[in-house]
């Protein structure tokens, strides 16, 4: 999950102890699910008139990650469109400094739910010399799940805006849609009911430009308000639709604002959770000439990944008495979790075990091992850790830590746990080993 990353991580470590406990070497639990896949695709991309050149049919290589691979169903999920190798190159023999590109895409929704999802990218580059080739890129965006099963995700067409001397666009198209499929969600029925869903006529556009907006399942006959957000917080940009008698809208929003990050359309007087459907992601293109004798500066904060590290992946549980048995206690592995990802998202770390096979065919049951967790949240972080209750983890698992959903998340955090293995009284003697697996969604 994250900067090209699946966000979801397993990690698993031996517990161990000797004699009657558990003894042996660490382990590394690999992720059952599939790994988002890299996909070339033909295209065709114009370079902008300026240049004298004709098109160019090269090939481009993406891949889509998420940060919920199993959503349900009124779940927003995000999504990153990372461009690994631009089929176009820099047009033109001047070479284009740092920080002068805004990319803009889209992503086609195939299988339980289908559509075209818009995503863009910060004003972020590494400089470019004269018809060299563009760097990789990445644009995010979002959707709704509005339907149960598997939804397939494929690269679409992008387009490279370049803001150096002139305003420059070089659109690049699918040759023959659609792409290949680089990642698959699989959603589950939930308790929302909230299947809304807006997408827009273009990603990016001038201050003042109208984007156009479309939408379904809306209430039949309901005014909607179509809106500009900058992050969480609404800008003054506003426009109306009505919904048709199939529940769909079709509007125009004109978009002043400069710091517009994306587009929402809700029932009602203001936004709600329940009657809303976006935000779609939209990049304003501010093409203001500067004042003469003046520099424009420009700076952006790059969204990270949710990933885990942990000290060590074994443990060692002290060791109980044949004929008395009792509790085999031990520490985690220190697991440190950081969320760079700057968004609204929290996450959760979960963990199972499984039985701790023994000599002979012997066993302890996973349900014999609890554990007492306790998570600190580094100072500065937007996010307060919450440790998991204490009990018995067993092969159905338990949460050992966690942060809740908000405006902004993110942070360091460092989750512990005691661990404690019921070992009864007259266990075989001999080693025990069992895998405790930690899962990061």
């Amino acid at each position: 999950m994250g900067s090209g990353t699946r966000r979801r991580r397993r990690w698993a470590a031996l517990l161990g102890a000797t004699a009657l406990a558990v003894t042996g070497g660490g382990a590394l639990a690999c992720p059952a699910s599939a790994e988002p896949q890299q996909v070339d695709f033909a295209t065709h991309c114009v370079p902008p008139p300026i240049a004298g050149i004709p098109p160019i049919d090269g090939t481009t290589t993406a891949k889509i990650t998420v940060d919920n691979a199993a959503p349900k169903v009124g779940d927003t999920v995000t999504v990153t469109y990372t461009v690994v190798k631009p089929a176009a190159s820099n047009p033109v023999d001047i070479a284009l400094p740092a920080d002068i590109m805004t990319p803009t895409g889209k992503v086609t929704l195939g299988g339980a739910q289908t559509g075209d999802l818009t995503v863009a990218g910060p004003k972020k580059n590494e400089p470019v010399p004269g018809k060299g080739a563009f760097p990789s890129f990445s644009m995010t965006g979002t959707f709704t799940v509005t339907a149960p099963g598997a939804i397939t995700l494929s690269p679409g067409d992008y387009n490279i805006h370049t803001s150096y001397i002139l305003e420059l666009d070089t659109p690049c198209t699918v040759t023959n849609p659609p792409a290949p499929v680089s990642e698959t969600v699989t959603a589950t029925g939930g308790g929302q009911t909230n299947n809304r869903a807006i997408s827009l006529g273009s990603a990016s556009g001038k201050p003042g430009d109208g984007v156009t907006v479309t939408g379904t399942n809306f209430t039949p006959g309901a005014a909607v308000t179509l809106a500009g957000r900058a992050g969480a917080a609404e800008t003054a940009d506003k426009g109306t639709a009505t919904a048709n008698a199939q529940g769909a809208i079709s509007g125009s929003l004109t978009v002043s604002d400069k710091t517009t990050t994306g587009v929402v359309a809700y029932e009602g007087s203001a936004w709600s959770d329940d009657k809303g459907a976006g935000p779609a992601a939209y990049v304003v293109i501010d093409d203001t000439p500067l004042p003469q004798g003046s520099q424009k500066l420009n700076s952006s904060v790059k969204a990270g990944t949710l990933a885990m590290t942990q000290a060590g992946d074994t443990v060692e549980l002290a060791a109980v008495d044949y004929g008395k048995g009792g509790f085999s206690r031990g520490s985690l592995q220190t697991v440190t979790v950081k969320d760079f990802r700057g968004g609204p998202a929290g996450w959760s770390l979960t963990g199972k075990v499984t039985d701790f096979a023994g000599p002979g065919g012997a066993k302890i049951d996973a349900a014999k091992l609890g554990w007492t967790p306790v998570c600190a949240t580094k100072a500065g972080s937007p996010s307060t850790c919450q440790a998991g209750s204490p009990g018995s983890v067993g092969s159905a698992g338990a949460t050992l830590a966690s942060t809740p959903n908000g405006t902004l998340t993110g942070g360091e955090f460092t989750v512990d746990a005691r661990l404690s293995l019921n070992v009864p009284a007259f266990t075989p003697p001999g080693a025990y080993s069992g895998v405790l697996t930690l899962t990061l969604t």
